[in-house]
């Protein structure tokens, strides 16, 4: 690996191209590089989880409108819709705005955590979509992804958009521009203008993920995907793009990150170097944000400790400052103490979670979200007892380089009424690579099976796991293969008049 350092330079000063954040993504974009054995598997591990949560989420709102877009975009020889029949093809951005939306309305899929917050599963849908357009083969499709999942999580771990509540989004348009580049096999100059314009168009504000959170949660990573799409079909017709992007005097880090004097390091890996980083990210057990998930399973344990649920006084949480400013109570959102608020908001309250997950010993991706279980009072009780706090012990072990030894956990101290206290922390989820019991080819069939229960006839779950498994060997022509019918009287529409 290098380590990049990237600054701004004014425009006085002539970056060469050759030095700029974007050449260096574009340049291993295009070095073809030997993929690794256990980056591939992961990659279907992730197509499979993907899809889970996809056809789990057909019928939701979000959805449902996003497919009825898409469906006005038929094209002959395009890419497909999950749940839609296969034979029907439409324009590759469509498909991938529509599945990828359907991948990121539970908050069920794929995270990596560091400098910055994302969710790499988000490339796979536009990839997918442009694979299948394009009839590339199944190896073609690997190397895409697993080029995508490099770039995002090293950006993700050299530059912090939050800080600035600048939305995670905008390492995601320029990952899948560098992914569909490596699928395609496109030249250096041509990624490195499509990653340039895919940020460019996909700076967007956290007020998605603060306050009362609407369904554009879901909608916001599709729309940087079928924005990238678009880049890179516009350079592939020789246009150019804002430059340097990262470096310049009003550029994204001068402008909208830490300013004219920021000075990031970005670590990427060496020119021809294999590319692992997708082994460094880690899926969701449960449907909740992912630093909720240790909490979970803490909460399970907790529960069977706590003898009397009645008896808390009070609950304190000692987290990382991202926990406690994000989804605890130092952000100071009064909808995450609000059993009326959304599910969107729900998902991104750990006082909420946690409370329920304390009562239940389970989490559940819909029964845990309903709005009777939202205003039980047993449950009002516990979640308005709980605090959280910023540890800084905490925030060192969650931004530790070190894989093994990050940690997104919490210290739990419950106060029972007699002043008795029961203490409890966990560093990662027990699904975690380093956790109890590390997510396997296993866990991801069946969290599949187990989400796709009642919606898919068996012989429909079976094929595509045979498929799926068999990703290497599929051909030109064969990614369709990819796609999951439902039958059409299961899926929902929505009538409402739009534009298109």
């Amino acid at each position: 690996m290098i380590v990049h350092k990237i600054k701004v330079y004014p425009s006085k000063i002539h970056l060469p191209k050759k030095n700029q954040l974007a050449w260096k993504i574009a340049e291993i974009a295009s070095d073809n590089s030997k993929l690794n054995k256990d980056a591939i598997e992961m990659s279907i591990n992730r197509i499979i989880d993907n899809a889970s949560v996809a056809i789990a989420s057909l019928n939701r709102r979000p959805v449902v409108s996003s497919r009825e877009m898409a469906l006005k975009h038929s094209r002959k020889n395009g890419a497909t819709l999950f749940g839609v029949n296969s034979k029907l093809k439409f324009d590759c951005e469509w498909a991938a705005w529509s599945n990828g939306t359907a991948v990121r309305e539970l908050d069920f899929h794929d995270t990596f955590l560091a400098a910055d917050y994302s969710h790499p599963g988000d490339n796979i849908p536009p990839l997918i979509s442009v694979a299948q357009q394009n009839k590339k083969n199944g190896l073609d499709l690997l190397r895409g992804i697993i080029t995508a999942y490099e770039v995002q999580v090293n950006l993700v771990k050299g530059i912090c958009l939050h800080k600035h509540k600048i939305d995670h989004i905008a390492h995601l348009g320029p990952s899948v521009a560098a992914g569909i580049g490596s699928m395609l096999r496109l030249k250096t100059e041509t990624i490195y203008q499509a990653v340039q314009q895919a940020l460019h168009t996909t700076i967007s504000t956290r007020q998605s993920r603060k306050g009362e959170i609407s369904s554009w949660k879901a909608y916001a990573p599709a729309h940087a995907g079928k924005l990238a799409i678009e880049a890179v079909d516009r350079v592939m017709r020789g246009e150019g793009a804002p430059s340097p992007i990262y470096e310049g005097e009003d550029s994204v880090i001068a402008r909208i990150l830490d300013g004219k004097k920021a000075l990031y390091k970005v670590p990427l890996p060496k020119k021809g170097e294999t590319k692992k980083a997708i082994l460094e990210t880690y899926t969701k057990e449960y449907s909740a944000e992912y630093q909720s998930q240790a909490l979970i399973d803490l909460a399970k344990k907790l529960k069977k400790k706590v003898k009397n649920l009645n008896k808390i006084k009070k609950i304190d949480i000692f987290t990382s400052h991202h926990t406690h400013y994000v989804i605890g109570t130092g952000a100071n959102d009064p909808q995450k103490m609000d059993p009326n608020a959304s599910r969107e908001t729900l998902d991104h309250s750990i006082m909420y979670i946690f409370a329920v997950a304390l009562e239940d010993g389970t989490w559940h991706h819909i029964k845990s979200y309903t709005k009777t279980r939202a205003k039980r009072k047993s449950t009002l009780k516990i979640w308005r007892s709980i605090k959280t706090h910023e540890d800084k012990k905490w925030t060192k072990k969650y931004h530790d380089p070190n894989p093994r030894k990050k940690a997104f956990g919490a210290k739990v101290v419950i106060t029972l009424d007699n002043g008795k206290k029961i203490t409890e922390e966990q560093g990662v989820a027990d699904a975690h690579p380093y956790g109890l019991r590390p997510f396997k080819r296993k866990n991801y069939i069946n969290k599949f099976i187990t989400l796709t229960e009642n919606i898919l006839d068996k012989k429909e779950s079976n094929r595509f796991l045979k498929v799926v498994q068999n990703l290497k060997k599929l051909k030109p022509g064969q990614l369709d293969k990819l796609n999951i019918e439902v039958k059409k009287r299961k899926l929902k529409r929505n009538f409402k008049k739009g534009i298109f």
